[in-house]
């Protein structure tokens, strides 16, 4: 049985969770499983979270809030980008408006560096996935932003460098904004290529930007009362989305 199909017998026997579990579903793409969690901006707010109020980080995505300031619940968290082993991002981190991180633009190694890398963020009424120079020159007023790489899908074209590379299959986890204000996003069932998940946004969601967030050993997933999201090491920045509470 596959993650993303047992994710789904332990939703179909979890009346409480039905409303939360409703944004990820199973997909699959050229013979490879994913989970897809979509958050439509009308109906669903984003956050990021990484440290507590007391200055630690939140470390599990369990441990986020299970509802927002507004009183929305917790549908899913994720992994939300790269970061140190003190868990501090390695890029670009905004939160409630706050730079609490500034842009990495330096060379260096590993996936965080294999330019041109990008930044999700999310505003007030939008959501975007920007290369970070662009991000940087256009600076759009982003409430939350987590900056990673590389960069999936740019202007509708994979990235040159990892399309030509034969990388090995890992789990991955990415992101990507519809025209229709819709957030997605992918979190492989088991370890994919990387040119396949740039092709599951490109060709399989029709995106014309996406960004890869994280990958390695288990990208996570959390979805209160169907799916756990525990995994063996701790994570640095989170993202949580919540359902936008009825008035």
């Amino acid at each position: 049985m596959t993650r993303a199909t047992a994710f789904l017998a332990m939703a179909a026997f979890c009346a409480p969770c039905e409303a939360a579990a409703q944004p990820c579903k199973p997909h699959a793409f050229e013979g490879r499983g994913y989970t897809l969690c979509e958050a439509a901006l009308d109906r669903f707010a984003i956050r990021l979270f990484w440290q507590k109020p007391d200055g630690g980080p939140y470390t599990y995505l369990s441990a986020v809030p299970r509802t927002d300031e507004h009183g929305g619940r917790l549908a899913f968290a994720l992994n939300g980008g790269m970061f140190h082993p003190n868990y501090k991002p390695v890029g670009l981190y905004i939160e409630n408006g706050r730079e609490l991180v500034r842009a990495n633009t330096r060379p260096g190694p590993g996936n965080f560096h294999l330019k041109p890398n990008g930044v999700f963020y999310i505003g007030e009424a939008e959501a975007g996935v920007m290369e970070t120079g662009a991000f940087l020159r256009k600076k759009p007023k982003a409430s939350f932003a987590t900056q990673s790489g590389p960069m999936l899908v740019i202007d509708g074209k994979l990235h040159p460098r990892i399309a030509k590379a034969k990388a090995s299959a890992k789990p991955r986890n990415g992101v990507c904004v519809r025209r229709n204000r819709t957030v997605v996003f992918a979190i492989s069932d088991g370890g994919v290529p990387f040119d396949t998940f740039m092709r599951l946004f490109r060709d399989g969601l029709k995106c014309r930007s996406a960004l890869f967030l994280d990958g390695g050993t288990a990208p996570a997933l959390f979805v209160p009362g169907a799916r756990s999201g525990n995994v063996l090491f701790g994570l640095g920045p989170m993202i949580a989305v919540y359902e936008k509470a009825r008035r």
